[in-house]
């Protein structure tokens, strides 16, 4: 008596369509000969597992989203190397291989640092890339390091600030790190606009070695997306947000008082703000009082669709029955 070993496909298993979850395997029949003849074994059948792609695509989305980040902090070093120094800018200084000499320093009034065994290094108005050549040249010209290899990082940027006054929450100057910085970004640091803020904000800055001043219209850049006028601030510069112009109103209304003057606001939406005439209020005696560029006051008994100004007086009279 011998044993034989045969091993059969099972049906409807497809070796191109593996990736399915279809039922594959091999069906083991032991065959023994004698003289009854042939008697077969139960067959053993096994359901393939299907395969995880999804997995890979979410490691594979993962990935790339790391090389992104990673992209971003490169970009924003190889910034912060490009920009100036100045006083009150604090710096991290390591040397390959000589940790002894990591030195963390604040730039002094006087432009300058103190660095282990070089002493003190002018490095206000430099960059931080000049900086790690200028500490580097030293070193290796003092004999103290033969190959001396420098970082410099900025930890804090000091010297950089904007100005932002006016009708923000919280005024004050501000410091520009690494990157270009808008006028809307210095806005959204000093806790965005008040109530009372005028819609044109002011920029005083420095242009090709001239003052100049800018207006920028904040609620056009963002409603009609005109970003190119959004402004790039340098240090030194002021922003400035006025308080918005009102308008006066008084005599038959229901709430006399000043009130905010609304972008191409017209009577009719003047007397409305002001809560609508009283009942003793008429619409054919109302007046608005006006200053001309001369200084001059004018009156004038207007239509209901007349513009408002800043400053406009407006008076509603009333009714004689």
């Amino acid at each position: 008596m011998h044993t034989q070993v045969r091993t059969q496909q099972v049906a409807g298993f497809d070796p191109r369509n593996s990736g399915q979850s279809t039922i594959r395997g091999e069906c083991m029949e032991n065959i023994m000969t004698d003289r009854n003849g042939w008697m077969a074994a139960p067959c053993a059948v096994t359901r393939a597992a299907p395969r995880r792609k999804s997995a890979f695509a979410l490691h594979g989305w993962l990935a790339w989203l790391l090389v992104a980040l990673l992209l971003f902090a490169c970009g924003a070093s190889a910034q912060q190397k490009d920009l100036p120094l100045g006083t009150g800018d604090v710096i991290r200084i390591t040397v390959f291989q000589h940790a002894d000499l990591t030195t963390e320093a604040r730039i002094a009034e006087s432009g300058s640092i103190t660095f282990p065994l070089i002493g003190e290094v002018p490095v206000a108005g430099l960059s931080a890339a000049a900086v790690e050549r200028r500490i580097a040249e030293r070193l290796k010209s003092g004999g103290f390091v033969p190959q001396p290899q420098v970082n410099v990082s900025v930890v804090q940027f000091r010297s950089a600030q904007v100005s932002v006054l006016g009708h923000v929450h919280r005024p004050g100057r501000f410091p520009l790190e690494a990157g270009n910085y808008r006028v809307t970004d210095l806005l959204a640091m000093a806790g965005g606009l008040t109530p009372e803020a005028a819609d044109i904000v002011t920029l005083a800055t420095w242009r090709s070695g001239k003052e100049a001043r800018f207006e920028i219209d904040i609620p056009a850049i963002m409603k009609k997306g005109e970003l190119s006028k959004d402004l790039i601030v340098s240090s030194g510069d002021t922003i400035y947000v006025p308080r918005a112009p009102v308008f006066y109103i008084y005599g038959e209304v229901q709430r006399p008082g000043q009130y905010r003057v609304e972008r191409d606001m017209t009577l009719l939406q003047a007397l409305a703000v002001g809560g609508g005439l009283t009942q003793r209020g008429t619409q054919r005696g109302i007046t608005v009082k006006r200053r001309n560029p001369g200084g001059a006051v004018t009156e004038a008994r207007p239509p209901l669709n007349w513009p408002i100004l800043p400053d406009d007086v407006i008076y509603v009279r009333e009714s004689l029955f």
